[in-house]
């Protein structure tokens, strides 16, 4: 059996989940569809199975791993010369510092912490082309969901703002001892623009703060006396002055964002 990385437990890695089927890692490989010029960024290499194999098609590797407890299994790979070992948080790393700069994110990432890492690295590392990560099925319905749907909310917005997403396959709890109690999904995102800047960051967090409430009523408990403005500015780009947030298509987030800072 290997040892897969990315597990349904927390960062302290208390639990331990070993894959099965190790077909799973080279189905990852091929959806990543990596250029041998690629540099990847993996965080959670746990006993580096996968890392090895990225080592292996691209020209470098980044790989983050926080539990020290996993150092003499990562010892041959930390040596390597095309594979940089970072013991480190991911939510904590200075991304930007990462040379060479990343092209794309390979991972079966952590899942206690897996919206903030795919949204923080969307931001940070404009560099990234592409993602291609394991991570709870629940989360991959969220990133990708529509607005008007249950689970759309701001981190469909903000991953959607900046790339296009996609549920590459779903993953078998069956393949891992032992089973997680949650089902796992491998998604893929290409980068389709810069993203949200902050300013847009922060209104689609407010909008979604309260989602039984209007958005300007959402917004004005994040920013009183903001009401009249938000109204104004939705009824402006053509859209109800009630309406709610999951009723906003992402492009229709980056328009009142600009429309608000244009009408000061």
């Amino acid at each position: 059996m290997l040892e897969f990385a990315g597990r349904a437990t927390s960062l302290t890695r208390l639990g331990q989940n070993f894959l099965a089927d190790p077909n799973l890692l080279d189905a990852i490989l091929r959806d990543a569809g990596l250029a041998p010029a690629d540099v990847v960024l993996e965080v959670g290499a746990g006993e580096g199975v996968l890392t090895e194999r990225l080592a292996a098609a691209a020209a470098h590797v980044h790989a983050v791993e926080i539990d020290r407890r996993l150092e003499p299994r990562l010892a041959p790979i930390a040596v390597r010369p095309d594979v940089d070992l970072h013991w480190a948080d991911a939510m904590k790393l200075d991304l930007t510092a990462l040379d060479p700069a990343p092209t794309a994110v390979v991972a079966n990432l952590p899942y206690s912490v897996a919206t903030p890492v795919i949204l923080r690295t969307i931001e940070q590392l404009p560099s990234l082309r592409r993602w291609t990560v394991m991570v709870q099925r629940e989360l991959a319905d969220r990133l990708r969901a529509a607005p008007g749907s249950r689970t759309y909310g701001s981190p469909s917005v903000l991953a959607q703002l900046a790339c296009e997403v996609k549920m590459l396959r779903t993953v078998d709890p069956a393949v891992f001892r032992p089973r997680p109690r949650v089902e796992s999904a491998i998604l893929g995102l290409r980068r389709t623009g810069p993203g949200a800047d902050a300013p847009t960051r922060d209104l689609v967090r407010a909008a979604f703060a309260h989602r039984r409430k209007a958005l300007p009523r959402s917004l004005e408990h994040v920013r009183p006396g903001s009401l009249a403005a938000a109204r104004a500015a939705l009824v402006a780009l053509g859209l109800p002055e009630d309406a709610r947030a999951e009723a906003l298509a992402p492009a229709d987030f980056a328009a009142l964002s600009a429309k608000l800072r244009s009408d000061g």
